[in-house]
C-alpha cells in the first residue's frame, strides 16, 4: 500500500477512534464515578484523558511507514 493511500486510510480511522474512544470513555465516566468525589472525577478524566494517545501512535506510524518495495 501506497503511503499516500496510508495516510487517506489513517485519517479516518484516527477520526473514528477517537470518536469512539471519547464516548466510550464519557459513558464509562459517568456510569461509575458520576456520585464520587470531584477529585476521583478529575483523576478519571485525566487518565481517561491520556490513554487514548497510545492507539492513535500505533495509526500515526503505521501511517508514516516508507512504501514496500514492489
Amino acid at each position: 500500500m501506497k503511503i499516500r493511500t496510508r495516510k487517506f486510510v489513517g485519517v479516518f480511522a484516527g477520526a473514528v477512534y477517537l470518536v469512539v474512544y471519547s464516548l466510550i470513555a464519557m459513558a464509562v465516566g459517568g456510569a461509575l464515578f458520576m456520585d464520587t468525589h470531584s477529585m476521583v472525577q478529575l483523576a478519571y478524566f485525566v487518565i481517561a484523558g491520556t490513554l487514548w494517545l497510545p492507539g492513535m501512535m500505533v495509526i500515526i506510524r503505521w501511517m508514516s511507514r516508507s512504501d514496500e518495495a514492489t
